[in-house]
C-alpha cells in the first residue's frame, strides 16, 4: 500500500539527510518516525488509563502554591 503524505520541503530535505546517514530510503525513515509516534501515543493512552483526576488532584495537593520567580514567568 502506498499513502501520499504532504510534509514542509525544510522537513524532507533533513529527512533526506538523516535517511542517507542512516542508509537507508526517506520513506523508510517517515515510516518509522510514524511508528514511533503511533506506539508513543498508545503507551500514554495506557498509562493515563491507569490514572485518575482524583490522583491527580492529591498529588497537586503537595505542591505549594507559591508565584514563580520572575524568570520563570510567561
Amino acid at each position: 500500500m502506498s499513502v501520499r503524505v504532504n510534509v514542509p520541503e525544510e522537513l524532507y530535505r533533513r529527512a533526506t539527510e538523516v535517511a542517507a546517514a542512516e542508509n537507508i530510503s526517506v520513506d523508510d525513515l517517515f515510516a518509522s518516525a510514524f511508528e514511533e509516534r503511533l506506539l508513543e501515543f498508545e503507551r500514554l493512552k495506557d498509562k493515563a488509563s491507569h490514572g485518575s483526576y482524583e490522583k491527580f488532584l492529591r498529588v497537586m495537593s503537595k505542591v505549594a502554591a507559591v508565584e514563580p520567580p520572575d524568570y520563570d514567568r510567561l
